[in-house]
């Protein structure tokens, strides 16, 4: 499949009252390069293009217009299980990633299976001028290094991100929030400490005193740590 009967694929999935809605949560995406598609069709067009052909020339054609275009290619770049092709198309793609949404539903499953060589490039992620590459390392410590892989030094790494950028700083306060959740022990001394911003800080705790994975004597000593406006 072509590059543009792919994007006539994608306009045939047009849901008008999505898009007004996805306006709304991505304020950061031009309207018109929202067409308003919902994510379950997009991921089935995804496996179609795997399995029928067009993924690979349509992931080479770096920039995309339209932010389901975008969404897309994050879905398929997700699904290969190469992990050396899998980070080429990832470090090739995260320059273009524009808003939260693609970043967040950008999830290689290689990664799962090759987590040593996942953490040789978080550092170049994290140190990148690019918000949603940022955002990306951040979120992939998160989903692979919280649980039996944790290590304290990974939570430093965390904390050590100064941005300022409010899409940075929210995963950061997701991070550490979660951190709470499933290393408590390990990443309280980071707040007890006030290692984060206080806009990072105050909101990863109320981000965990939200969860219902934190118990509650956890939830009400946190609140004693909120930092007062």
């Amino acid at each position: 499949m072509k590059e543009n009967e792919i994007l006539q694929s994608i306009f045939a999935l047009q849901d008008l009252n999505y898009k007004s809605f996805t306006k709304k949560i991505i304020p950061n995406v031009e309207p018109d390069r929202i067409i308003g598609v919902r994510t379950p069709p997009l991921r089935l067009l995804a496996k179609e293009l795997a399995k029928n052909g067009g993924a690979e020339s349509f992931i080479k054609a770096l920039p995309h217009r339209y932010f389901e275009e975008n969404q897309l290619h994050a879905f398929i770049v997700s699904e290969i299980r190469d992990y050396g092709s899998a980070i080429a198309e990832i470090n090739a793609f995260l320059p273009h990633i524009d808003n939260w949404a693609t970043c967040d539903q950008t999830t290689p499953r290689a990664f799962a299976r090759h987590k040593d060589e996942v953490l040789r490039e978080i550092d170049a992620w994290l140190d990148s001028e690019h918000t949603y590459t940022v955002r990306f390392g951040v979120g992939m410590l998160m989903r692979h290094f919280l649980d039996e892989d944790f290590r304290t030094e990974y939570a430093e790494r965390v904390a050590a991100v100064r941005s300022g950028e409010y899409y940075i700083d929210m995963m950061a306060a997701w991070y550490f929030a979660t951190a709470l959740a499933k290393q408590y022990d390990a990443v309280l001394p980071f707040i007890e400490a006030r290692r984060l911003n206080p806009w990072t800080h105050n909101k990863a705790i109320q981000k965990a005193t939200e969860s219902y994975r934190v118990p509650d004597e956890h939830k009400n000593y946190l609140k004693t740590l909120k930092i007062k406006k």
